[in-house]
């Protein structure tokens, strides 16, 4: 299975999210999608880049385009953490990495010198049409939200 490529159709994928939804990408052609990854609910760069999401979500949406955040965690600690944030999109939980692995973000990590297989913080920009239009690999959250949708807006 290869990653998504820039300027194709994004292989169709079925998730569960918070507020019992069920994400299927092919119906949500018509517009725009972030799907960022990241590792684990409720740490400080998770949190952080949440919320830079969510206090951006009205422009994004002005913008015609969803957001969508993904982790290994459960459902039921993503709806605490959406509820505690505040955020107005919805969480997608992976925890058998089949979305993670469809986008190719679960590598090898380093932490205190242990190696593990973890999610590298990873966002991606869908157009209406479906095709992959942007990827950012090895996020640092400060100011990305704010690049996300510089990038969205282009997209005119």
């Amino acid at each position: 299975m290869s990653a998504p490529q820039l300027n194709r159709v994004v292989r169709d994928f079925t998730a569960s999210g918070t507020r019992n939804k069920t994400i299927r990408l092919k119906d949500l052609r018509g517009q725009n999608v972030v799907i960022y990854f990241y590792p684990k609910d409720s740490t400080p760069g998770c949190t952080l880049e949440g919320q830079d999401f969510r206090d951006l979500h009205a422009k994004f949406r002005r913008q015609k385009t969803l957001i969508f955040g993904v982790s290994r965690d459960s459902l039921a600690s993503h709806e605490k953490f959406r509820d505690k944030q505040q955020f107005p999109f919805d969480l997608i939980s992976d925890p058998d990495e089949v979305v993670c692995k469809h986008f190719d973000v679960i590598h090898e990590k380093s932490l205190y010198g242990r190696k593990f297989m973890g999610i590298v913080r990873s966002t991606f920009l869908i157009d209406a049409a479906g095709k992959l239009r942007q990827e950012w690999r090895k996020v640092k959250v400060k100011g990305h939200a704010a690049e996300v949708l510089d990038a969205v807006k282009l997209l005119k």
